[in-house]
């Protein structure tokens, strides 16, 4: 399978890559600057031609498109997508504090992005069984709101929102689309506190993303085990 994934080169996406790697998947790494991949150098050696590394930055549409039109010129096709690019700014700003700047550049990021994203490779996801996977998080429950973090959790409820519009337009494609809270995990995002392993939710999230972990319920919201998770 093809396996395109924003932000691999650190943290969850860059686990994700690994791990897609692992079990024999071509994965088309998005990196902003492919000169400078991070992590995913050390995969380069092991994974050879599995491993390509694609000039993607979710806020720069023409950017986007450009990809996925060359994608397509090569008849290229596309079997997941994850949405993983995403910054947490602002922690435990009041609201009287808060930066309304840094708020809009979140939503660019991570509601934005994947939006652009979806819109340019849609078209190319035509395996048999498309997955496309938003990276979402537990602060994004409405039910489980709680004071600070506002770009961030506002932003991925949503995403959560944009994954059920989209799963609406995709159904009968055969496409899945799920939001995924992958854990607190220890990442540079995370911290060194956090519990979860960041390569343990990735590989909840191939599971998903190969069938062999099928979520249920009424929203496609789940955590990185398939456990619904809380609007």
């Amino acid at each position: 399978m093809n396996i395109l994934i924003t932000g691999s080169n650190r943290g969850l996406g860059y686990e994700i890559a690994a791990e897609a790697l692992e079990r024999g998947h071509h994965v088309l790494a998005g990196v902003r600057d492919t000169a400078a991949p991070g992590k995913l150098a050390e995969l380069a050696k092991p994974y050879g031609g599995q491993l390509e590394l694609v000039e993607l930055d979710v806020t720069d549409e023409a950017g986007v498109a450009a990809l996925a039109g060359t994608l397509r010129q090569q008849g290229r096709a596309i079997g997941a997508i994850v949405n993983n690019a995403a910054i947490l700014v602002e922690r435990n700003t009041p609201i009287e504090q808060l930066n309304i700047e840094e708020v809009a550049k979140t939503f660019d990021i991570n509601l934005f992005g994947p939006m652009r994203v979806a819109k340019h490779f849609l078209p190319l996801v035509t395996e048999k069984h498309g997955v496309i996977i938003n990276i979402s998080s537990e602060a994004g429950s409405i039910s489980n709101a709680y004071p600070g973090d506002y770009p961030y959790g506002i932003s991925k409820t949503a995403l959560n929102m944009f994954t059920q519009q989209l799963l609406s337009a995709v159904r009968e494609r055969g496409i899945q689309v799920l939001s995924v809270h992958p854990g607190w995990m220890k990442t540079d995002m995370g911290g060194e506190n956090a519990p979860t392993d960041p390569r343990q939710s990735a590989k909840g999230i191939l599971d998903m993303i190969e069938g062999q972990l099928v979520p249920k319920g009424k929203f496609n919201f789940v955590d990185y085990t398939g456990k619904e998770m809380p609007i």
